[in-house]
Parts: C-alpha cells; sequence; structure tokens
C-alpha cells in the first residue's frame, strides 16, 4: 500500500478501503459497521479528513481513529486553469514522481480525467505519457484521492450540487493493469456513501487487454472505452504495440461478451486522428465495417492529435476530420468529434504526462533521439 508524503508508514489510508473494506476494518476496531458509514459519509459526502471535525462520531472513537488511521489524499504541487475552463492538478507521488488530473466542465456536465498508474508500460505511439515510461500503479486511495481533491476544490456534493457528473479513467496509465485498485476506486465513485455516480457515468478506457475486458465484465457495470485509432491489424499494432498479443478479432470478441453480459453499458470506441497515418476514407471504410460487426458498439469518439515535444505525428486538418465523421455518419455509425480543450495547460488527451522524475530507459533513449535531431521537435 502506498502512503501519502509524510504519513506515519504504520497509520491505515481510509481512502484504501471501499464500503465493505471500511466495515470490516472497523470491525477490527471493534465498532459497529454502521460508524464506518457514518465516517464514509464526512469523508465523501462533506470532503472531511479532520476526524476531530466529524461532530457526530464520538470522541472516544475519533481519538482511536486519530491514533490508527488517516484520510490522505495525494498532496496538490500546483493547479493550473485553462481559459475554457477546464483544470488540471498536479498531484505529488513517492520519490518525486507526479501524476495529473483534469475537470473539464461543458453546459450540462462536469467530466472528471483521472489517472490509475504513474506513466504506463504500453508505449501507444502517439501518446506522450508512453514516453516516459512506466513507474507504478497507483493505490486506491491516489486514484479515488484525485476526484476528492477535485471535488474539494470545486466545492462538489453528491446528491445536491453535483460539479463532478462523470468520471472517465482516461488519464495516465493503463487501468486494466491496475485492475483491483481501480476497480475498488469506482466502486466508491458510484457507491451512495461516497460520490454517487451512476454506473454509465464511470467510464474505463482501456487499450484492448483482452482477458482484462472479460474480467471487469464479471466484475464491474461501468461503462467502457476502447482506445482503437486504427481497424486494420497492420496499423493498429503500429500505433497501439498491445494489438500485437490481443489483435483486432479477439478485441472485438471480447466487446461482443461485455454488452452480452452488461447490456445496459455502452462501448465507445476512441479513434485520434493523425494526419496522413489513420485519417483516409479507406480508414474510415475500415472503421465503418467494423462497427457494423459490433451492434451493441454504437459509438466512435474522434480525437483530434494533440502535439508534444518530439511527436512524430501532426494533427489531421479540419476538411480531413469534418469529411472522416462525414463518411462515419453517413454510414449510420455515431461519431462524436472531441473538441480539444485545455491544451494551453497541457492537459489535452494524450498530454498527460506530470512533471515526473523518471528513471526509465524508454525517457532516456527519447531524449537522446531529441537531442541528435532525430525526432522532430514539435
Amino acid at each position: 500500500m502506498s502512503h501519502a508524503v509524510n504519513t506515519p508508514a504504520e497509520k491505515v489510508n481510509l481512502l484504501d478501503f471501499d464500503r465493505q473494506g471500511l466495515r470490516d476494518f472497523f470491525a477490527q476496531l471493534g465498532e459497529k459497521p454502521y460508524r464506518a458509514e457514518q465516517v464514509m459519509k464526512w469523508i465523501y459526502h462533506r470532503l472531511e479528513s479532520d476526524f476531530e471535525k466529524m461532530t457526530d462520531v464520538g470522541k472516544a472513537l475519533r481519538e482511536k481513529l486519530s491514533a490508527s488511521c488517516y484520510v490522505g489524499p495525494p498532496k496538490t504541487v500546483f493547479e493550473k486553469g485553462a481559459v475554457d475552463g477546464t483544470h488540471k492538478w498536479l498531484l505529488g507521488m513517492d520519490g518525486g514522481n507526479a501524476i495529473e488530473t483534469v475537470y473539464i466542465p461543458e453546459p450540462t456536465r462536469g467530466t472528471l480525467c483521472v489517472s490509475s498508474q504513474v506513466g504506463c508500460a504500453l508505449n501507444c505511439q502517439f501518446c506522450s505519457t508512453a514516453t516516459q515510461g512506466f513507474s507504478r500503479n497507483l493505490s486506491t486511495a491516489e486514484i479515488i484521492g484525485q476526484v476528492w481533491v477535485a471535488a474539494k476544490h470545486l466545492g462538489n456534493v453528491p446528491h445536491q450540487q453535483r460539479r463532478i457528473t462523470n468520471v472517465v479513467m482516461m488519464g495516465m496509465g493503463e487501468p486494466l493493469l491496475n485492475f483491483d485498485n481501480v476497480v475498488k476506486a469506482m466502486s466508491l465513485m458510484r457507491d451512495d456513501l461516497g460520490f454517487g455516480l451512476a454506473s454509465k457515468r464511470v467510464t474505463l478506457s482501456t487499450a484492448g487487454l483482452v482477458p482484462m475486458i472479460d474480467r471487469l465484465s464479471a466484475e464491474s457495470d461501468v461503462s467502457l472505452a476502447v482506445s482503437l485509432h486504427a481497424a486494420n491489424d497492420e496499423l493498429r499494432t503500429e500505433l497501439v504495440p498491445l494489438n500485437k498479443r490481443y489483435p483486432l478479432a479477439e478485441l472485438m470478441g471480447a466487446c461482443e461478451r461485455y454488452i452480452q453480459r452488461a447490456p445496459r453499458t455502452s462501448i465507445t470506441f476512441e479513434y485520434t486522428l493523425m494526419k496522413g497515418v489513420n485519417d483516409q476514407p479507406e480508414h474510415a471504410r475500415q472503421l465503418i465495417k467494423f462497427m457494423r460487426r459490433l451492434p451493441g458498439a454504437n459509438k466512435v469518439n474522434l480525437i483530434p492529435f494533440n502535439p508534444f515535444p518530439g511527436a512524430r505525428f501532426e494533427r489531421s486538418g479540419q476538411d480531413e476530420i469534418r469529411a472522416f465523421q462525414t463518411q462515419l455518419l453517413n454510414a449510420g455509425v455515431l461519431t462524436m468529434l472531441r473538441r480539444t480543450r485545455g491544451d494551453d495547460i497541457d492537459a489535452a488527451c494524450g498530454q498527460l504526462k506530470g512533471q515526473v522524475v523518471d528513471r526509465t530507459r524508454r525517457q532516456a533513449e527519447f531524449r537522446k533521439k531529441l537531442e541528435e535531431g532525430v525526432v522532430n521537435a514539435a
């Protein structure tokens, strides 16, 4: 279990427990389970981390809690607002690492983009997070703690004043490679005593880990987003190396099973448009064919590529983007175009890099290539 900086290691972080875990922990303390639920309301509804301020909790229990545990969200290193209302938090981890969390407000909803790992091991070619390599998984406390920090800053009140209406596990990392901690955190997002979000308003995004998609459908009923980016195996393997292990036919099978097991949930396919790489009419035709074979997966999210220093791809032109979307819509594929948000604070999709102190070989190789001019600096 990971602990926040400067917190005694022997104390337990209550953010690491879902409702059942907290009830079990209170039973170990010799307390009634309903006490756990009282404290849970203080933590998630009132966003209180100081046991002394939990006024309907008896003094003896408050003292017991202060001695053995704490409510430890990640520490905010800095935060930044964009002109469009997007807000980014840089949250400090151990060893000088950091993760980023981004809030994207829209007229009818407020979406929080949450990280699941420090860095990412999957090395997708168009993602800036991939250039830093992988450090470690986040604990449940570090995942739900991102929602806690944002909710506190935004003045979010579950069931009343909802500033955060949706959470997407689309920040740094591959959520299904940190399965247990992510599933536990998502249950806190959806618990009435937690943040109280509807299951369909919590979305997990994956690059396509087939066995874990199956496991997720058995254990959770959140919405699923699949990072597709190409609908032919050769190109997708180049862009998303994981495709070599789980090619499109296997990914499609897992998606079909997900829809069958959780018929109320939808699957969205994310498709980042890169100039001259995957934005041509033939690519749209391949995507239409793919979508027709998955009747329950009815939505494509088109994402204009967000350049980052050293990226070897460019954003598709407006004409290509519009033509691609029109081709899909004309074929009856529900297609949304994601507006680029927050790129003035590097919070746009694929830019969640964090000021990470990184010691991995991949980042060193990337820097070396940048210095040698092999990679074009953006």
